[in-house]
C-alpha cells in the first residue's frame, strides 16, 4: 500500500473527504494487494472475524454467531463509514467491513473495525498489524 493521499477531492463534500482521509491515517489493506490463501484476523467493536482469502474479493469467512459461526464462501465488497458510500476491496480501522453472504439477499455490515492482522496460515497466534 502506497502512503496517504491527504488531499482533499474537490468534487467531494467535507465529511467525505474527512473520512477518506481518517481511513488513510488509521490504515487497512486492499484484498488486491494480498496472496490466495492469506488469512485475516478482523476485529470489530463487537466480534473477531477470520477471513482466509481464495482470491479477488473472495473469501472463507467465519466469526460470526448467526451470519458466520462457521466459514462460509462470501465476497467482501470493502469498508464502509456506515453508509452507502463503499471503499472497494479494502479492509479499514475505523470503518465497517461489508460482505455478501450466499444466504442473504441484502450484505452484511459489520460494527467498526478496530484491528486487523494477517496470520501465517494456520497459525492465527502468528499474526501481525497490517498498515
Amino acid at each position: 500500500m502506497t502512503g496517504p493521499s491527504l488531499t482533499p477531492h474537490p468534487n467531494l463534500s467535507d465529511a467525505v473527504n474527512r473520512n477518506i482521509v481518517q481511513s488513510e491515517i488509521e490504515g487497512g489493506v486492499f484484498l488486491d494487494s494480498l496472496q490466495p490463501a492469506t488469512v485475516l484476523q478482523i476485529q470489530t467493536r463487537h466480534h473477531c472475524y477470520t477471513a482466509v482469502l481464495i482470491g479477488g474479493s473472495r473469501a472463507l469467512i467465519s466469526g460470526h454467531p448467526q451470519y458466520c459461526p462457521q466459514p462460509v464462501l462470501v465476497a467482501i465488497a470493502g469498508s464502509t463509514w456506515g453508509g452507502s458510500m463503499l471503499k472497494l476491496h479494502f479492509v479499514g480501522r475505523g470503518m465497517h467491513l461489508e460482505f455478501h453472504h450466499p444466504e442473504y439477499r441484502t450484505p452484511i455490515i459489520t460494527s467498526p473495525i478496530q484491528e486487523i492482522q494477517e496470520c501465517a496460515a494456520g497459525h492465527q497466534s502468528q499474526a501481525h498489524a497490517l498498515a
